[in-house]
């Protein structure tokens, strides 16, 4: 379906500072061409709109960007085109409008494959952002799911290897700060543009501090992979908040963070978290026997856990009901949730300045909710998706 023009009018438009009622919005391609309020866009200079939709008062909010997803409908990122395809849909419905694509550890010979592959579908799909190399740079002791005989130390040459394989596509890579090599290969990506998180890490307070102090910029869903918060020795997430510029993702499913701690991380770090998904080929599918990168996973009662030990493997969240759940568990403001899956993955991927707001020259993507905040329609890219 072709772009051309949308007025979407009449609807409650979340930003930051609060609701702004009647409001409309008009897309001119992939972008946002104006937005105002009242009847003013059925007069408007620009002409008629080739679609237009009634939001009749419910809420419009900027597309949900996902900084971290491994897969949906029973597909994996690692899967190729086809699997990428299918894990969009599932996503696209749930508010979704851009993606980060998650890699679990593989071997580098994979994973620049992979890389290669998403670098390919990211230049003709706007929906993917990059890629995100979720290993193989990791702590054993603090693996979660993840081969461990296929962790290693960071070195120059798979670096490079990789930065090389991604064409300026590698969006982000989780490093356990502690190890031989971590601290050149921070450098070398940061230098590349790429954002390091902190994560799956046996790192403490002043080690933490040190990476971010470095250049790494987000944390690999807090509070799992991690060191817990100690009264004495305060750990990642504390060095998180102290940090001014870093980002702090939190998988919001009620399984991997408890509510509370939900909102203690909003509190710690205001206008720095943002809820991801974690999401792996179970989201939207049914609960069974998965594969995880090289490791089978038991999902039951849409919770994963890995077949040999039974440590947590991804989640089968989606960003809506993370929203959802901020709002009605953990309380939270509905402009302060919804920046969290809008313009704070935005501003971490240094795209603050076109991606997570609705307003003149930013991307024309937009999720039209009800007062239940329940997915109702979905625009990425100037495009109608669901």
């Amino acid at each position: 379906m072709s772009s051309g023009t949308t007025v979407i009018h009449s609807a409650r438009l979340v930003r930051a500072s609060g609701i702004l009622d009647d409001a409309w919005v008009r897309f001119e391609g992939d972008r946002i061409a104006a937005v105002g309020t009242g009847g003013e866009w059925a007069g408007s200079d620009a002409g008629s709109p080739d679609q237009v939709t009634d939001a009749a008062g419910r809420l419009l909010a900027p597309g949900f960007i996902d900084l971290h997803c491994h897969g949906a409908g029973g597909a994996a990122a690692d899967e190729g085109p086809d699997a990428v395809e299918r894990i969009l849909a599932v996503h696209n419905a749930h508010g979704t409008t851009r993606s980060v694509l998650s890699l679990v550890t593989a071997s580098i010979d994979d994973l620049a494959a992979q890389v290669q592959t998403i670098a390919a579908i990211a230049a003709r799909d706007p929906r993917v952002l990059g890629s995100h190399l979720e290993g193989p740079f990791l702590d054993h002791e603090f693996r979660g799911a993840h081969d461990p005989t296929l962790l290693r130390a960071a070195d120059a040459a798979s670096v490079d290897r990789l930065l090389e394989a991604g064409g300026g596509t590698v969006r982000q890579v989780t490093i356990a700060p502690e190890h031989d090599g971590a601290e050149a290969a921070i450098s070398r990506f940061v230098d590349a543009g790429v954002r390091v998180a902190v994560g799956h890490t046996g790192a403490d307070f002043e080690t933490a501090l040190a990476a971010f102090e470095a250049g790494a910029s987000l944390l690999t869903h807090a509070f799992n992979g991690m060191r817990g918060i100690h009264h004495r020795t305060p750990g990642p997430v504390v060095a998180a908040m102290h940090a001014p510029h870093v980002t702090l993702e939190v998988i919001n499913d009620g399984v991997h963070v408890h509510p509370d701690v939900v909102r203690l991380a909003f509190a710690g770090a205001p206008g720095r978290v943002a809820l991801i998904t974690d999401a792996m080929a179970a989201t939207g599918s049914a609960d069974g026997r998965y594969i995880l990168g090289s490791l089978e996973v038991d999902v039951v009662d849409g919770v994963a856990r890995l077949a040999d030990g039974g440590s947590i493997a991804g989640s089968t969240l989606t960003l809506d009901v993370a929203l959802q759940r901020a709002v009605a568990v953990s309380g939270l403001p509905l402009h302060t949730a919804i920046a969290a899956l809008t313009e704070v993955p935005a501003a971490a991927l240094g795209r603050a300045h076109d991606l997570g707001r609705l307003e003149a020259g930013y991307a024309a993507d937009a999720v039209l909710l009800s007062d239940d905040l329940e997915v109702e329609r979905v625009w990425g890219a100037g495009i109608r998706l669901v």
